[in-house]
């Protein structure tokens, strides 16, 4: 995994993701990286926004199939994974999170893109969730995050029958922000990430907030967490 922060937008980190010649599977060496770099991010103020990519053909193929049963010991490697949980560390970085999608978002490469506040991708990238076929089922939270971005019925035809879509129809039903033509990702990609850099980031978390846990609340709670995150940055109703 490289790290850039590019001048002209300083308050960005792009982490990429570098096996291409394993279209970005995730190993060990990866995920030691990405929870450096996701450290970074967490404890530099100067950090608004993390932008995860793929380099070569793909975003990622999900977890390296060669890697699994290959731990010395399986105590071992369960708190090596307590110690360096990047998931958790992804889905609660104080800074916005967006996945810029390309090529193949599988397994482990999707659920990492759906723990991000934002997705873009390439219309004519491929995302599935192909766990179930190898007998096994999400490990880095996509029962949870998949139905709440595009409601059970679909989410169950990708987790249970491991139905494969593109880019276009991931935009469509909503599991990604927006599709793009290939061409344009990257140039797009910079552009959402300067948007989401110069938001107040007192407002941008408030907003977040509301999100992610109004979605689990009723509508009257939820109603009543937006007036209390609205009067705390203070422009809301007083």
């Amino acid at each position: 995994v490289s790290f850039v922060r590019d001048p002209a937008l300083p308050a960005v980190l792009t982490l990429t993701l570098n096996r291409p010649e394993r279209l970005n599977a995730y190993d060990r060496t990866m995920r030691d990286a990405l929870f450096e770099g996701l450290t970074l991010a967490e404890v530099d103020p100067t950090i608004g926004v993390v932008v995860l990519q793929g380099a070569g053909r793909a975003f990622s193929s999900g977890g390296d199939l060669e890697e699994f049963g290959t731990a010395p010991s399986p105590i071992a490697a369960r708190e090596i994974r307590r110690m360096r949980d990047v998931w958790h560390r992804l889905a609660s970085l104080q800074a916005l999170t967006m996945a810029s999608i390309h090529g193949l978002a599988f397994g482990g490469g999707l659920e990492m893109a759906l723990l991000c506040d934002l997705i873009l991708c390439a219309g004519d990238a491929r995302l599935a969730l192909p766990e179930t076929g190898l007998g096994a089922i999400p490990g880095v939270g996509g029962t949870q995050t998949l139905p709440r971005r595009i409601g059970e019925g679909r989410a169950s035809a990708m987790l249970l029958a491991g139905r494969e879509i593109d880019g276009r129809e991931a935009a469509r039903i909503g599991l990604v922000s927006a599709a793009v033509a290939p061409d344009r990702l990257g140039g797009e990609t910079r552009k959402w990430a300067a948007k989401l850099a110069a938001l107040d980031p007192e407002v941008s978390a408030a907003l977040r907030s509301c999100l992610r846990q109004g979605a689990d609340l009723p509508l009257q709670r939820a109603l009543r967490l937006e007036k209390r995150a609205a009067k705390r940055i203070g422009k809301g109703p007083k």
